[in-house]
């Protein structure tokens, strides 16, 4: 993530005022990698400093991590992205936040991104919600606000502004909202699904409460087994293409995967039976 204030384009790291020939090598670096690079800003934050704040996060199930750099803006490319692969801390840089706290508010990507994103962005920053920023595209258009927990790669969609600094205060928590939780990027989208059915058959908000085994893809069924307190959850889920419907307040369609739950059966760890 790297701090940009000022407008974003469309594709943000292609079109800000960040120097073109450094956007370019960084998409290179970042398609090479496997890294999503963002662009961020504090909210209301239109100054654009000599140096730029960056931040590395690695999210996984267990936990992850984030280091912050102080770069000038002809040192971004050399930034070496192949650490992000990493479990451990790369000690490029100093430790960085507990947490941040990222709101799409990217209005050139989708209208609603920022007329939803900004009042969510504002209200956490005027409830001093530390470590907020606004941040460029993070998938999900129709879902606006969405708002991003790093380093647990937390999702959040259709949050509100009214509640917004209370949902965000309760991730800090370990406690997760699950009316407007997405699931988490460290697991495909469709174990994600998975895991928000087990999660909401057992009323299970604590972040570490759910942790997924085992999973297995066949074509397009999920066959994954979750571990929480009780016992193990053995979940199926399957995915197929939805009829075409708006993605995005901009107008843009497509056909989005839609998850069915197949079954559900919880265990203990002592036992075979279902229970």
């Amino acid at each position: 993530m790297i701090e940009q204030p000022g407008p974003w384009g469309h594709t943000a790291l292609l079109e800000s005022r960040l120097d073109p020939t450094v956007a370019r090598s960084l998409q290179s670096l970042g398609k090479r990698h496997g890294v999503r690079i963002l662009l961020a800003r504090r909210p209301g934050d239109r100054d654009t400093p000599d140096g730029r704040q960056v931040y590395l996060a690695h999210t996984s199930p267990s936990g992850g991590w984030i280091e912050q750099l102080t770069c000038e803006v002809a040192d971004l490319a050399d930034i070496d992205l192949s650490v992000l692969r990493s479990s451990t801390a790369p000690e490029l840089g100093a430790p960085g936040p507990t947490s941040l706290t990222l709101v799409c508010t990217n209005g050139k990507h989708d209208p609603c991104c920022a007329d939803l994103g900004r009042p969510v962005a504002r209200a956490l920053a005027d409830a001093e919600v530390p470590d907020v920023w606004e941040c460029s595209h993070i998938g999900g258009d129709r879902f606006a606000a969405n708002v991003v927990s790093l380093p647990l790669g937390v999702y959040l969609g259709r949050v509100p502004p009214d509640r917004a600094a209370l949902i965000v205060q309760d991730l800090a928590a370990g406690v997760l909202d699950l009316d407007h939780y997405r699931g988490r990027s460290c697991y495909p989208t469709i174990v994600q699904s998975a895991e928000l059915a087990v999660r909401q058959h057992l009323d299970e908000r604590r972040i570490d409460g759910v942790l997924l085994e085992s999973s297995t893809l066949d074509h397009d069924e999920l066959s994954a087994t979750f571990r929480h307190t009780g016992g193990l959850v053995d979940v199926k889920v399957r995915r197929r293409r939805a009829d075409e419907a708006p993605l995005t307040c901009s107008g843009g369609t497509g056909r989005p995967w839609a998850y069915s739950l197949l079954e559900l059966r919880t265990r203990t760890t002592s036992t075979s039976d279902w229970s």
